[in-house]
């Protein structure tokens, strides 16, 4: 679970961007705020996620 975090950051808030598009929250700044708050951190969670993943050791028997 831990390395899809930040996937799904970045898609609940997009979700939350397109809720609040149907639902005419749009006007609302901290909306708007909150939905590229949580794509930037997903988006960066995923980016540190990935970078401490150890490679794959192949060692030949």
């Amino acid at each position: 679970m831990k390395l899809y975090s930040g996937i799904i950051l970045a898609i609940v808030g997009a979700l939350l961007l397109v809720i609040s598009y149907f639902t005419g929250l749009v006007d609302y700044n901290f909306v708007q705020f909150l939905c590229a708050l949580l794509i930037i951190a997903g988006i960066c969670t995923h980016i540190y996620v990935n970078y401490k993943k150890p490679e794959y050791d192949a060692v030949a028997d």
